[in-house]
């Protein structure tokens, strides 16, 4: 049987190294961290003052869904934080 032909591959070379891109730090989204910070500790506040005051306050008539409130904030404050660049 015949041999079959080796094909040699050309030899890797990297292309040439471009400069570093230099990163644009006003994208104009200044308002996310903040405002996802805010979410953060708004929620936790709430959760916090729901235990503390053992269900008299932030909302008295909400019951345990100031559990669900809290979290709710929480979850936004996620939710904001994909926008951050």
């Amino acid at each position: 049987m015949p041999k079959s032909r080796i094909r040699k591959k050309d030899d890797f070379t990297p292309p040439p190294a471009k400069q570093a891109a230099s990163i644009n730090l006003n994208s104009g989204r200044r308002w996310v961290a903040p405002l996802m910070l805010a979410m953060f500790l708004i929620g936790l506040a709430w959760i916090v003052i729901f235990y503390v005051t053992t269900g008299d306050m932030p909302v008295k008539s909400l019951g345990n869904w100031n559990i669900v409130v809290g979290f709710g904030f929480i979850a936004a404050g996620f939710v904001v934080s994909t926008q951050w660049k």
